[in-house]
């Protein structure tokens, strides 16, 4: 047999496979439940909106068409709801596929990448991809430590990834820090801010990545449509930045990076207001409870600003995780993170989070 490794592009070992959420289907198969919960992906519990899936249901008979590669009427819509013009923004087969696009635009052989530890994976991915080195700064009680990165940063340095919200650990810095940070940036650095569960914040004092954006600075955000919106499974993202770097973007763009489905559904899902308030209100209803829930059981957690939040067990994550999989719970272990203890765990509807801390109470009890 030959070897495969030698064919590989260099660097390639060197990445770790992502780990996706173990799927309904997968657990079905294996254990035979029938009733499951999935409380490991950050997927939006209620689905997508009434207006999302009828803008899907119209648009099916033209999947023989190709899309519109340039997204005209989504972007156009984006940016007459953000304050932007249309050419600040591209779009892409979802935010993990906006993080790949970074890495073509800008990473060269040899780059820095600044990264926070832990956060999310695929930000490391993308720059061992590009040949470039990822820097990593640990987390500062959970949150990033933005003065540590900025001692990072050398002349080497390309993008700086701010996960705000962080994933796992659904915690954010505020607005005056990351001001000061965005201002202490050298011009050869580019930062970007991911803000996959912006809509979720409920802080008083939030970042404002438009500002910055509309200032000038070399800022690029990037959103989904996959969490608030409840359109994971069409798989769509977009950047925002100023028109020179979203150019860069759109150079290295598939010629038709989203489906003519998944854009319509996104024109309606933003039109679709009493969606996203409900979906916001199950989200606070179902944190309240969870928060009080593991108060009960004596454990800690990062207060949130995401539809997730992330508990210490205080005992091994892989060992809860496997008894609530047993169970038909799927959660993220936080050993995947380096937090051994710790499980990331999704805000679910009033039942699946009912179901979760009975299940959960039982694995204490020893049940």
């Amino acid at each position: 047999m030959k070897d495969v490794k030698r064919l590989m592009r260099e660097g390639i070992l060197e990445i770790e496979p992502y780990i996706p959420g173990k799927a309904i289907e997968d657990v079905r198969a294996e254990l035979g439940l029938e009733r499951i919960v999935k409380l490991a992906s950050n997927e939006n519990p209620l689905g997508p909106s009434p207006k999302a899936m009828e803008a899907m249901r119209k648009e099916l008979k033209h999947v023989h068409l190709y899309p519109d590669g340039s997204c005209t009427a989504l972007r156009q819509k984006i940016a007459g709801q953000l304050g932007i013009e249309e050419d600040m923004i591209t779009l892409s087969n979802g935010a993990d596929n906006v993080i790949l696009l970074m890495g073509h635009a800008f990473v060269n052989q040899g780059d820095e990448v600044v990264i926070a530890d832990p956060t999310f994976l695929v930000y490391e991915t993308v720059t061992r991809l590009m040949g470039g080195r990822p820097v990593h700064v640990k987390l500062k009680q959970g949150v990033h430590d933005l003065d540590g990165m900025l001692k990072k940063v050398t002349p080497k340095t390309k993008l700086i990834f701010v996960c705000n919200p962080n994933n796992p650990t659904g915690t954010a810095v505020n607005r005056d820090e990351l001001d000061d940070f965005v201002a202490a940036l050298p011009d050869h650095t580019v930062m970007v801010l991911d803000e996959a569960y912006c809509e979720f914040v409920s802080m008083e004092d939030p970042p404002d990545a438009l500002r910055y954006i509309k200032e000038g600075h070399n800022v690029i955000a990037f959103r989904t449509f996959s969490k608030m919106y409840g359109l994971a499974g069409l798989r769509l993202g977009y950047a925002l930045g100023r028109r020179d770097l979203v150019a860069a973007l759109a150079r290295v763009r598939e010629p038709f990076p989203v489906s003519r489905v998944a854009q319509a559904a996104a024109l309606a899902a933003l039109d679709d207001e009493a969606f996203k308030k409900r979906v916001l209100r199950n989200n606070e209803k179902g944190k309240a409870y969870l928060y009080k829930a593991f108060k009960t059981m004596g454990f800690d957690y990062f207060p949130t600003q995401t539809n997730f939040i992330f508990v210490d067990f205080e005992r091994d994550s892989r060992e809860v995780s496997d008894s609530l999989l047993g169970r038909g719970i799927i959660i993220r272990p936080g050993y995947l993170w380096g937090y051994s203890t710790y499980g990331r765990v999704s805000i679910g509807t009033m039942t699946e989070n009912r179901m979760f801390i009975a299940a959960l109470r039982e694995i204490l009890s020893g049940r």
